[in-house]
């Protein structure tokens, strides 16, 4: 479909806006299926996390309200397999593709294949350094995520000689950008020991943290790229007698604010998957149909929560 379909369609639905909600969503195993709405929006999820599967979830909700039909494909952190699912959303020939890429170095096939047939592509979590091709984007600051973190640590060890290790996700976009972003933000005093990827799989990052406190068994500091895999490294940890370890992540999931507030983790980004996936939804249909004021770069908003703030994170997931 080209551009100038889509801009028609969505300006029809901008227009319609008071009319009868009537579309459904993609159905809830992330595999395809939609009923008919005004605008058709393809979402080539990147995995199976808690993350992903509420992103998924605010996609659905928010195109429903909008009356917007998604089909939906999961990519399982498999580049291959998200060209072939962007392939697939080619073929049924959608208005826009929402991408949450598995490897921000595979955007650029996606993007161009995407580009030669005509349909726009908004990225959440990440955004490329040309945006020319790129409809927009939902950017969460990886490197400021892992900053924040970074920065609790320095005002935790207040400048004493500390030790961290670093459980990473899987090699590639968001991992590498939160590690990066982490390390290149911790003070001179805090030296990272170890620093292995968990693959975002809890079981693999409870293998990895046994294995480091075996290997560093004085370790001060943890981060873990995200909290499904923080709790699993607190347990490994725990059962090793590294009860006064301080694992700091990501996310801030109902579970992670929960742990923020016994101890279990001592501090953790919020990065509302329910805020991208709306905001996605939003922009896309927005940039698509011109609408005034849609920006095509948002930022997505981080709160470094602590016990110190527990009320000020922001909802993750949609009901």
């Amino acid at each position: 479909m080209n551009s100038v379909r889509s801009r028609r369609t969505v300006a029809a639905l901008l227009i319609g806006a008071t009319a009868l909600v009537l579309a459904g969503c993609g159905s809830g195993d992330d595999s395809g299926g939609a009923a008919e709405g005004s605008v058709s929006l393809g979402f080539v999820n990147g995995s199976t996390t808690h993350f992903h599967s509420c992103l998924l979830k605010a996609v659905e909700q928010e195109a429903e309200a909008r009356d917007a039909t998604v089909y939906s494909a999961n990519s399982k952190q498999d580049a291959g397999t998200e060209l072939s699912n962007i392939e697939d959303m080619i073929s049924r020939d959608v208005d826009a593709l929402i991408v949450q890429t598995v490897n921000v170095d595979a955007l650029e096939g996606d993007i161009a294949k995407a580009k030669s047939a005509g349909i726009p592509i908004y990225l959440t979590s990440v955004a490329t350094s040309d945006m020319d091709d790129v409809l927009g984007a939902a950017v969460v600051d990886l490197k400021k995520v892992g900053a924040l973190d970074a920065g609790w640590i320095a005002e935790d060890a207040a400048g004493k000689e500390v030790t961290v290790g670093v459980v990473a996700g899987a090699p590639g976009a968001a991992s590498d950008l939160l590690v990066g972003g982490f390390q290149d933000a911790l003070p001179k005093n805090a030296k990272v020991v170890a620093d292995q990827p968990g693959m975002f799989n809890p079981a693999k990052a409870q293998d990895v943290a046994e294995n480091m406190i075996q290997a560093h068994p004085g370790l001060d500091y943890a981060f873990v790229a995200n909290e499904e895999m923080a709790f699993a490294v607190r347990k490994a940890f725990d059962a090793a007698g590294a009860e006064d370890v301080r694992i700091v992540s990501v996310n801030g999931t109902e579970d992670g604010i929960a742990a923020v507030e016994d101890g279990r983790l001592a501090a953790t980004v919020a990065n509302s998957a329910m805020t991208i996936g709306q905001t996605a939804v939003k922009s896309t249909i927005g940039l698509l149909g011109e609408a005034q004021g849609v920006d095509k770069i948002s930022d997505i908003p981080l709160v470094l929560v602590t016990k110190d703030n527990l009320s000020e994170a922001p909802q993750y997931c949609p009901k």
